[in-house]
């Protein structure tokens, strides 16, 4: 039996997802958003390999060898050899990456906050288990 759109919880999700990167993709120009999440993360994990920001960025190797590319022609990161695995380089921001990280997440935040200004505390805490409940779901 065809399940109507109304019941599917998979078309609200990704209408949600589609609408907060539509607005994140404008406020982190000139960056992508995978460019921005990439930057997100090495500014809390510097020195962190390719293979580990992928994991972090929910994408594939493959995917993050590109965005990296990017960055790094862009002189927004910087690669090196780690000391002790020579196959391992690691990844860190540049001065002129961390501005751009800045300016980029300062923009982020104030969307990301405009979103938790319109539930309560409670409303969060219950999304949050709410969407735990819909990934565990899909795991079954």
């Amino acid at each position: 039996m065809k399940l109507p759109a109304e019941q599917r919880l998979g078309l609200d999700l990704k209408r949600a997802e589609q609408e907060l990167m539509a607005v994140k993709h404008e406020a982190v120009k000139p960056l992508t958003v995978p460019q921005y999440a990439a930057l997100y993360a090495l500014s809390e994990n510097p020195g962190i390999s390719a293979a580990a920001l992928a994991r972090e960025c929910l994408v594939t190797p493959q995917a993050m060898t590109v965005v990296l590319k990017n960055l790094q022609e862009r002189g927004l990161v910087e690669r090196t050899p780690h000391p002790w695995h020579r196959g391992v380089l690691e990844t860190r921001l540049t001065p002129a990456g961390r501005k751009a990280f800045d300016k980029a997440d300062a923009k982020a935040a104030a969307i990301e906050r405009r979103v938790s200004a319109a539930f309560s505390a409670q409303e969060r805490q219950q999304l949050r288990a709410l969407l735990t409940r819909f990934t565990e779901a899909l795991q079954d």
